[in-house]
């Protein structure tokens, strides 16, 4: 099976920008999360993201590039963190023979993270109200006074966070 000279190209300068710039990221996550075995598994994350982009050689700027990428990456970590902390202190409230197999647990926490990367594509007053009504039980005139805002917005807010979930659904984002 002959080579494609493309792949081979995207190969090394995939290779060299792995070489030139691993330690220095690396670090870099380290430093942010001081666990390098984290650090390590953020460190390898990014590169992967980059290699399945495909397009290694268009990187102008790779340290700025990295850092963008390495961010997001230590972002979304520290809210898995805190959501599955949250869930953790949350069982450790329940029952012993209401709390679910640890499979379940797992799936829960799947889908705890798919509700909030769900939830954060909102506007941020939107997702507010979303959670105070639907987390907090909160009704929408104890909800439009605490927030200052008009009946009708917070009903204009709810909407929007209904239609937006449905069509988020619709097309299979917890997929």
């Amino acid at each position: 099976m002959p080579h494609n000279p493309i792949s081979n190209v995207q190969h090394d300068v995939m290779h060299s920008l792995y070489m030139n710039h691993h330690n220095w990221l690396y670090t870099w996550i380290r430093r942010r999360l001081d666990n390098q075995f984290d650090a390590a598994d953020l460190t390898q994350d990014t590169f992967l993201r980059i290699h399945a982009k495909q397009n290694v050689d268009l990187i102008n700027e790779p340290k700025a590039y990295l850092a963008t990428i390495a961010k997001g990456l230590v972002s979304h970590f520290y809210r898995r963190k805190s959501l599955e902390q949250t869930y953790l202190e949350y069982l450790a409230k329940q029952p012993e023979n209401l709390a679910p197999s640890t499979e379940n647990q797992f799936i829960i926490l799947q889908t705890l993270e798919a509700i909030d990367a769900l939830l954060n594509t909102l506007p941020g007053h939107v997702k507010e109200v979303f959670l105070m009504s639907q987390l907090e039980g909160k009704k929408y005139q104890q909800i439009a006074d605490e927030m200052t805002l008009s009946l009708a917005t917070v009903k204009r807010y709810m909407k929007q966070a209904y239609v937006h979930c449905f069509v988020l659904m619709e097309n299979d984002f917890f997929e």
